[in-house]
């Protein structure tokens, strides 16, 4: 075999039709698309129109709420710890950070850090700062003698002016009143 003598199988290549050459060729003047209309002309495609009849992405029922302003947490169960500690994944000698988690191969990048949660068991004392963690979580690296640092803070929306937004007003008065409730109590 030469390098002249490659091609092909046969019918592997099938050569675009020419259009617009005469009409002798079949394809010529109007080119197959017809006559005049929005689909004889270039660039134009008229993607899920079904002829007037309501498309299908229309007749679908619309379900749920995809909240864009919601937090991203990576979610990691206790259990998961545990398994990667006996494993020699993880180390309980030094702190466990979100950066040693996402190197262990337990976490996954996310915009708002690792929340740690309470599935499965934990024995290692271990001493673990993530962005959040769930009462249970807490509860349980606590009880293995270990310790949980929380670093989350809500983001604080602010208007033109620099001040906090209504929502942040909103929050900090009910949090107030909750101390005040319980203060009261």
């Amino acid at each position: 075999m030469k390098l002249n003598e490659i091609k092909n199988n046969p019918g592997a290549h099938k050569r675009k039709d020419k259009l617009g050459r005469g009409s002798s060729s079949g394809l010529g003047k109007t080119s197959g698309r017809g006559v005049k209309g929005a689909k004889a002309r270039t660039g134009t495609k008229v993607y899920g129109f079904e002829g007037g009849q309501m498309p299908l992405h229309m007749r679908m029922p619309k379900r749920g709420f995809n909240n864009i302003f919601a937090n991203d947490f990576s979610e990691v169960n206790i259990g998961r710890l545990q398994k990667a500690i006996e494993a020699k994944r993880l180390t309980t000698d030094a702190k466990i950070t979100e950066t040693v988690l996402r190197e262990a191969g337990l976490a996954h990048k996310s915009r708002d850090g690792v929340r740690l949660l309470g599935k499965g068991e934990i024995s290692a004392k271990i001493d673990i700062e993530v962005a959040g963690a769930s009462a249970g979580a807490k509860a349980a690296v606590e009880k293995a003698g270990g310790s949980v640092t929380v670093t989350f803070k809500k983001k604080v929306y602010n208007n033109k002016k620099g001040e906090p937004g209504k929502r942040q007003k909103r929050r900090t008065d009910s949090a107030a009143k909750r101390e005040s409730r319980k203060a009261g109590a």
